[in-house]
């Protein structure tokens, strides 16, 4: 693990000399102030904490830090984090409320507040920004976007399917190899998991073992990929096929094989549909097919027509096509969730029901956004000097998007359940949503992944 001191941007070491003097508290805040969705599903704090802030700093943290600090041409709070480690044993005095994990709250909201709890140390609330911020603003963008694509196949199944039951499973993580590191995949993926239960993310797995209390968060099924198949040749194509269903047929419920490494119609219409075919429907498994290049938007529904044309389909209630139970389709290839929904909305134009597939999603999911994705900020709101609170904030005249909240905040449920930011102050019997999760290096919260979705459940 990276030295906690040095957990931070570089300029922060200098900032215990620029607060004013008198200074005992300082209050800061995280929220989304704007991006690509109304709403923010609230993720990963637990995970943080029980990581890094569970952890007490100690000397040779110090010791490091201090000639860090000085090669690197910064002054070091040399007695500052002395007094942590001599006074507090070495975890950080703060404390950290926040919405619970799993909120749909709406975006310009605070989602977690921090405040110091030793007026001897009121530099270290924003000292702990670039940790802190960097620890909400990656899961918590994920799972919004993975909330996104949930609801847009939800909203097509509910149209042209009977039911909504295998919706957990219509968005599968195929994210990390493509992942800038092994923690971001697992942080990541772990965001995925709260809406869907589909995974190739063993990071994820293991993250939602040791920081979520979920024994097995997510599942997978034997599946094909170009290696497996090409290794065979292209005259022993349908040997590479045969072998997946004969190793994994009736041993597992699906199995899923690539099938594009040479001339994907060919598979489709004379490999698995006549050669193959009886074969599948005997297996006792769901054969997936993935189609892996192409424009997906005009492969999908040309592969699913011929698999149709093959294997035959049934109307459902509401009168679009389904393929029989043994037979599906995978698009893993150039998924967005713009393409999802251009997908599915061509499909359901087709008389094609939503539940003949189901999605895979890579870097789009887990690398393809940033912290302006739902434009995450952390802001210090109060100072506490004198005996008495005083709000403080940004106003930039040149930038009216980047003002930023003033005072001790309080989150709120408003007449319409939704959330609504006041000030602490003005709560009047109302009950703060924030809720407390850290103080002076204790986890006050700790919940299973079970409980958070359920919780956003209730929202969404």
């Amino acid at each position: 693990m990276i030295n906690p001191i040095l957990n931070t941007d570089s300029y922060k070491l200098s900032h215990f000399l620029q607060y004013p003097p008198d200074t005992e508290y300082l209050s800061c805040y995280i929220e989304s102030r704007g991006g690509d969705f109304s709403h923010s599903v609230f993720f990963g704090l637990q995970m943080f904490l029980k990581k890094y802030l569970c952890n007490p700093i100690t000397q040779s943290h110090i010791d490091e830090a201090e000639e860090i600090a000085k090669l690197h041409g910064l002054p070091f709070n040399k007695e500052g984090w002395q007094y942590i480690l001599r006074v507090h044993h070495g975890f950080f005095p703060i404390e950290i409320e926040a919405a619970p994990e799993g909120s749909f709250v709406p975006i310009h909201n605070v989602l977690l507040q921090v405040v110091n709890t030793d007026p001897q140390c009121a530099w270290l609330a924003s000292y702990v920004e670039t940790m802190l911020l960097r620890a909400i603003w990656y899961p918590t963008s994920v799972a919004t976007l993975s909330q996104g694509c949930y609801k847009v196949i939800r909203d097509y199944l509910s149209l042209t399917a009977d039911n909504c039951d295998g919706l957990p499973f219509m968005l599968h993580d195929f994210g990390p190899r493509g992942a800038s590191s092994e923690e971001t995949a697992a942080i990541g993926g772990l965001a995925h998991l709260v809406n869907f239960m589909g995974t190739d993310n063993l990071s994820a797995i293991m993250a939602a073992r040791r920081y979520y209390h979920s024994e097995m968060a997510g599942y997978s099924i034997p599946a094909a990929e170009h290696s497996t198949v090409i290794t065979w040749g292209r005259e022993r194509e349908r040997e590479a096929y045969e072998n997946m269903l004969s190793q994994f047929g009736g041993k597992y419920s699906t199995m899923a094989v690539v099938s594009d490494s040479y001339d994907l119609w060919n598979a489709i219409d004379h490999i698995w549909g006549e050669e193959l075919k009886q074969a599948i429907q005997i297996s006792g498994s769901t054969l997936v097919i993935r189609p892996d290049s192409g424009t997906p938007i005009e492969i999908v529904p040309q592969a699913l027509e011929k698999l149709m044309q093959t294997f035959g389909f049934a109307l459902n209630t509401k009168g679009y096509r389904v393929l029989p139970p043994y037979i599906r389709l995978i698009q893993g290839d150039g998924v967005n969730a713009q393409s999802i929904k251009d997908i599915l909305e061509v499909l359901k134009n087709a008389s094609i029901s939503a539940e003949n597939i189901v999605f895979g999603i890579g870097g789009e999911l887990l690398q393809k956004i940033n912290r302006d994705t739902q434009k995450f900020a952390m802001k210090v709101s109060a100072i506490y000097r004198n005996n008495e609170w005083h709000g403080v904030n940004k106003d930039p005249i040149t930038d009216p998007g980047k003002r930023s909240k003033k005072g001790r905040l309080a989150l709120i449920k408003n007449e319409n359940a939704e959330f609504e930011t006041i000030l602490k102050r003005d709560l009047n019997g109302k009950k703060n949503e924030l809720e407390l999760y850290f103080k002076n290096g204790a986890l006050l919260r700790d919940e299973s992944l079970d409980t958070i979705r359920a919780r956003l459940t209730t929202f969404c």
